[in-house]
């Protein structure tokens, strides 16, 4: 797609949407599971891992939003006007929007080189530097934290051996702290190169999908995380990137996104934390109101 073909089809979304504004009402955001609820899955989830049947798993929570007129670019600009993500997207599919703020990679590719950047581990911003900087420390040194990224940059490791070169996998930054507008975060960067016999395709389907939004074994975490959430992801926790022509790629992870049902007039963001045996329910509830805080503000 050329660059004025690009330019056309924003203006035509900015067309669509601009009239929206004078229908905007007040929105009433709900949460899908209460405080006590919340409390009583993640109970669950730790006895499972006590059982051996998991060691990490990204447990997850749905806001919403019925009978919602919105300005989907409206509230896109907004939303990374506040995060300043590094791999925002805007997706419109029909009457479905996906408005992204997310912070994290889930696979490049450029030339053999493959690049996965494992999100986990989070803290707050303050306004007072002090403060900001102890939380950031606090981050880099919590042994929850630092487990929780350890168990998915190995599982990240394994998911890229399958299509790599023979040794070629390696973890070039291990639990590194990273700052955004909204939170502090946790990011691992895994390599590797991909061997010449798997396509690109491939590539992302033996990795697919990402460690840090599923959990360790990825494939019990997956079984125990469909049955103790309370809503399908749908879109959230997958994939939005690009291919080049010459067969790279850049995909990131769908979170700290708005997803937004024009026809239905529903509006949605999930967010979740990584229980380990470590985790304390309450702590977990409130790193959750924490990522949502962003598109709580925008939505309201």
């Amino acid at each position: 797609m050329c660059d004025d073909e690009v330019d056309v089809n924003f203006k035509e979304i900015i067309l669509q949407t601009k009239d929206l504004s004078s229908q905007v009402i007040p929105l009433e955001i709900k949460q899908r599971i209460s405080k006590e609820k919340y409390h009583d899955k993640v109970s669950k989830m730790l006895a499972h891992i006590q059982q051996g049947d998991l060691y990490e798993a990204n447990f997850c929570m749905e806001f919403y939003a019925e009978n919602a007129i919105i300005d989907p670019l409206d509230k896109f600009l907004k939303l990374n006007e506040i995060s300043q993500p590094p791999f925002a997207v805007f997706f419109k599919n029909n009457h479905q929007f996906l408005l992204s703020a997310s912070p994290e990679r889930y696979l490049k590719k450029k030339g053999e080189l493959l690049v996965s950047q494992p999100i986990k581990g989070t803290s707050k911003r303050f306004s007072d530097p002090i403060k900001d900087e102890e939380s950031k420390n606090n981050l880099a040194t919590d042994p929850k934290e630092r487990s929780e990224n350890i168990m998915i940059t190995d599982l990240v490791r394994n998911d890229l051996s399958h299509t790599a070169q023979k040794g070629s996998v390696q973890v070039t930054e291990l639990c590194g702290i990273y700052s955004f507008m909204q939170v502090h975060q946790m990011i691992s960067t895994v390599t590797s190169r991909l061997d010449y016999q798997y396509s690109v395709v491939e590539a992302i389907k033996k990795s697919y999908p990402m460690g840090s939004m599923t959990g360790a074994p990825k494939i019990s975490a997956m079984k125990i995380i469909e049955d103790l959430e309370e809503t399908k992801r749908g879109l959230y926790s997958g994939a939005v990137g690009y291919f080049t022509p010459n067969g790279d790629f850049d995909f990131n992870v769908i979170i700290r996104s708005i997803l937004y049902n024009q026809e239905n007039q529903y509006v949605s963001f999930s967010v979740g934390s990584a229980i380990t045996s470590l985790s304390i329910a309450e702590n977990e509830y409130e790193e959750c109101l924490l990522k949502s805080k962003a598109m709580r503000e925008v939505l309201q």
